[in-house]
């Protein structure tokens, strides 16, 4: 009587959860095997799996996938470095700490688009602040284009993405290291383990949680980077720095392609749904 009791106060909360997250993904899935024509005011037929055939000879979404695959193994490792070196810097106990603290979040706190438009101010080939001090210092003979040019663009937006999220990393790994007992560290004193022998046989075997959330969580946030994208590169140049996401949205909103941008998204769900599984499978693990 209780279990029937329990299915029924959580039945309205399914309901909503059903309705504005599944309902949603399977409308889309549905839309990536039918062809749906604006003409025909809304009309639909079915198309089988032949969007996703397309995709296998779409030049553009092999590049878009690509660069998304090279921005998230390249950014998630970087971020995790400086996350966990701004963490264990952050955690001991100096004076100005909260100042410190406070740095670290400021990059976080900042909006992704307002980020975006700041640093591509400072890469700015005639105004930019990294060409006048480049210049300034002689280590460059004439202003850089950092993001109309092959690979700097792409780098540029590494860069960027690794100065804002590791603060999220920093976070998180600072909530791992506080958890530690400091009697482990005085027990490793004691026993001779001091500075790195301490890091790496206490600190990071008690920080492996910590560090595969910081991971999954991010690397989920990189696969589908967005507006850091459309707002500093706006995916050039020749498409190098266009993520999944972006196209995506070209194809939806601006070709007005529903039927075959619904396949692009659905394989996009797809890799982040496997990420999932991965992430709660890990989770198990370490429990």
């Amino acid at each position: 009587m209780k279990r029937e009791a329990g299915w029924w106060l959580v039945l309205p909360a399914c309901a909503v959860v059903g309705l504005t997250l599944l309902a949603p993904v399977l409308y889309t899935a549905a839309l990536s095997f039918a062809n749906y024509s604006l003409a025909g005011r809304g009309s639909t037929s079915w198309a089988g799996v032949s969007h996703y055939l397309g995709l296998l000879g779409d030049e553009e979404f092999r590049v878009s996938l690509v660069n998304t695959l090279v921005f998230a193994f390249v950014t998630v490792p970087a971020e995790l470095v400086m996350g966990l070196a701004l963490a264990v810097l952050i955690h001991r106990s100096f004076r100005g700490r909260g100042l410190v603290r406070l740095a670290v979040l400021f990059p976080w706190a900042l909006p992704t688009a307002l980020n975006a438009i700041m640093w591509r101010w400072m890469y700015n080939t005639d105004y930019g602040l990294f060409n006048a001090v480049l210049l300034q210092a002689g280590l460059i003979e004439q202003p850089v284009n950092w993001l109309g040019t092959i690979p700097t663009a792409m780098i540029s937006m590494m860069i960027v993405a690794v100065w804002k999220t590791s603060s999220f990393m920093a976070l998180l790994l600072l909530a791992g290291l506080q958890a530690i007992p400091e009697e482990l560290y005085e027990s490793g004193q004691i026993d001779g383990a001091t500075g790195w022998a301490a890091f790496r046989r206490i600190t990071l075997p008690l920080l492996r949680p910590s560090i595969l959330v910081a991971v999954l969580l991010r690397g989920m946030d990189a696969f589908r980077a967005f507006e850091l994208p459309m707002n500093l590169t706006g995916g050039g140049p020749i498409n190098t720095t266009e993520t999944l996401s972006l196209y995506a949205y070209k194809v939806l909103f601006q070709f007005v392609d529903f039927d075959y941008g619904s396949s692009v998204v659905m394989v996009q769900f797809l890799v982040l749904f496997g990420l999932s599984v991965l992430y709660i499978r890990a989770l198990r693990a370490e429990t």
